[in-house]
């Protein structure tokens, strides 16, 4: 959704940002982009060489879709480009139908993204519960691991098969070919990568051990697997534009495969944009996104690149570098470009091993693990479907896991739809209990907002809770959501309010619930929520609420006081 209510609603912000543009918001974007160029170099050759193609097409890939993302976009500060979430998705469609299939699929989700955007249904992603998504990036994370253990470790082996259970297998068998130097590159690298944000957050950990163990390998002569000695090295440039052959391409196979892709690019890239409007302050048009992803992916294919999507890291690098406008991703993307063109010949002693630690660090980065914790105090129904996507990602494949996931969500959300029709007679007491939940007799004070839901607060409703307190800046102090008429609860409608607590705390303002039902108080009351809130800050009704705002109220340090000043003559 958009704010723009003057005709402009599908223009790309790169448009929209242009209209106050200034020499110093570009000398900002100019340094952003090309951090975050750096940071992608790495990446987008290990997200090549992962997803069983080579590493000048990921590269080929972040120049080409970052470049077009960034350029017709709906978000002022997203960055795109080859992703760790279609490494499994891209090697199982290559193993199946090859390079050129990988091509056509390619393409057809990115004319799936165009239609998306313009008929406005990107807002479907959010009907996929968190249970789903969770145990499908938990699955994608363990499966990218997996296949980098081989160049972690220098492990010499026989094609490793696309397969979880059969890899693994082959792996341990040749566990004994390991080579030393090899693994020692491989921690080293590991290391610098973890611990170089701790030394300074101008310098990307990767591409500090991407150049000190390149040196090294070249110093020393070490006995390692590198890009030149696998690949036979980066040519200079991008490839020539060259249509896919689709004389004797049957797309009917292919047609599940582009869906799974194009789903998955709109929930990645939207998720992203989401991250990034939290952190910038903007706002994102998700239509034009959608869009702008779409075209990203019909070109990629056509100079040799692959599956593009809005990428989270490299997104929120942008933004803590200092980006105001697109014009960074476009800086990003021209960066790729130029050491494409200046320093290719260089990239053939790049050690694998190297990139197998990047791609570590990755995979821990996006799997989410904490999230687990979270999953497994919650009901059995929604452990049994994030434990199923998992299974079925990790032993089969996302497009099955992610169907049957949706299908078993489906049928939890009937089920629980079903739960909250209730029949009783109405007697003394069910009045009496409804007098302290009542509104009507109240009297606010200005410090104190309250929003109610109501219905079940289930995945697929959760945008509305964003949309109402989207603009923190005109909330007072404390903030009550009245959860009385709230019917269900699950996974996802949790953790839009652990999300939204956490907005508020980091703004200095206070979340208080207030008469939760029987299903949600449970649920609340077993999760991490509790704590997130704070267990005082859970009440049985809008009197105890009014009382606890009052307390919170008198002990304020945040927005208290120049909003009290605001607010001394507000109505109540």
């Amino acid at each position: 959704m958009t704010t723009e209510t003057d005709g402009s609603q599908w223009l790309p912000k790169l448009f929209l940002s242009l209209r106050d543009y200034s020499l110093h918001k570009f000398a900002q974007d100019l340094a952003a982009g090309i951090t975050v160029g750096l940071v992608a170099l790495p990446l987008a050759m290990a997200f090549g060489i992962s997803s069983g193609v080579t590493p000048q097409a990921g590269i080929y890939t972040a120049v080409i879709a970052g470049f077009l993302i960034s350029a017709l976009g709906g978000s002022r500060v997203q960055i795109g480009g080859p992703t760790g979430a279609f490494v499994v998705i891209v090697a199982g469609i290559i193993a199946k139908f090859g390079i050129g299939g990988l091509a056509v699929v390619t393409l057809m989700a990115g004319a799936i993204l165009i239609v998306m955007g313009a008929t406005g249904l990107g807002s479907a992603v959010r009907f996929i519960p968190r249970p789903v998504t969770i145990g499908f990036t938990n699955g994608i994370a363990l499966l990218i691991a997996s296949t980098e253990v081989k160049d972690f470790f220098g492990l010499k082996t026989p094609p490793v098969p696309s397969e979880f259970v059969p890899r693994i297998r082959l792996l341990i068998e040749h566990a004994a070919t390991a080579n030393p130097a090899a693994i020692g590159v491989a921690v080293f690298s590991l290391a610098v990568v973890i611990l170089m944000p701790k030394v300074t957050k101008r310098l990307p950990g990767s591409i500090v051990a991407l150049l000190i163990c390149t040196a090294a390998g070249l110093m020393f002569q070490l006995p390692l697997e590198t890009i030149g000695t696998k690949f036979g090295g980066i040519p200079s440039g991008l490839p020539p534009f060259a249509l896919p052959d689709l004389r004797h391409v049957n797309v009917i196979p292919l047609i599940p495969a582009a869906f799974t892709v194009a789903m998955l690019a709109a929930i990645e890239s939207l998720l992203s944009a989401v991250v990034a409007d939290g952190m910038s302050g903007d706002r994102h048009n998700s239509n034009v996104e959608l869009i702008a992803q779409g075209i990203a992916n019909l070109c990629s294919p056509l100079f040799g690149g692959i599956p593009a999507t809005g990428a989270i890291a490299r997104t929120a690098t942008n933004v803590r570098s200092g980006a105001k406008s697109p014009v960074a991703g476009i800086v990003h993307a021209l960066t790729l470009l130029v050491i494409l063109l200046v320093a290719a010949p260089v990239a053939k002693f790049i050690p694998l091993a190297t990139l197998a630690a990047v791609l570590f660090v990755v995979a821990y980065n996006m799997g989410e693990w904490r999230e687990i914790r979270v999953i497994l105090r919650l009901s059995k129904a929604d452990i049994a479907v994030w434990a199923t996507t998992f299974g079925l990602t990790v032993l089969a494949d996302l497009t099955i896991a992610v169907e049957v996931g949706m299908g078993l969500a489906a049928l939890l959300y009937i089920h629980r739809i079903s739960e909250t029709t209730s029949v009783t007679p109405v007697t003394e007491d069910y009045l009496r209990s409804g007098y302290a939940h009542i509104l009507q007799d109240k009297q606010l004070p200005p410090y104190v907002m309250i929003l109610r839901i109501h219905g079940p607060f289930l995945f697929g409703t959760t945008e509305k809770l964003a949309e109402a307190t989207r603009d923190l800046t005109t909330f007072p102090p404390v903030l009550a959501l009245r959860l009385r008429n709230m019917t269900a609860l699950d996974a996802t409608g949790l953790h839009a309010i652990a999300v939204l607590a956490k907005r508020l705390r980091d703004s200095g303002r206070t979340l208080l619930l207030c008469g939760a039902r029987d299903q949600p108080h449970a649920l609340i009351s077993e999760s991490d929520l509790a704590d997130e809130v704070g267990r005082e800050n859970i009440l049985p009704n809008v009197d105890a609420a009014l009382t606890r705002a009052q307390e919170v109220y008198a002990d304020f340090s945040g927005v208290g006081g120049e909003f009290a000043k605001d607010m001394t003559n507000a109505p109540v």
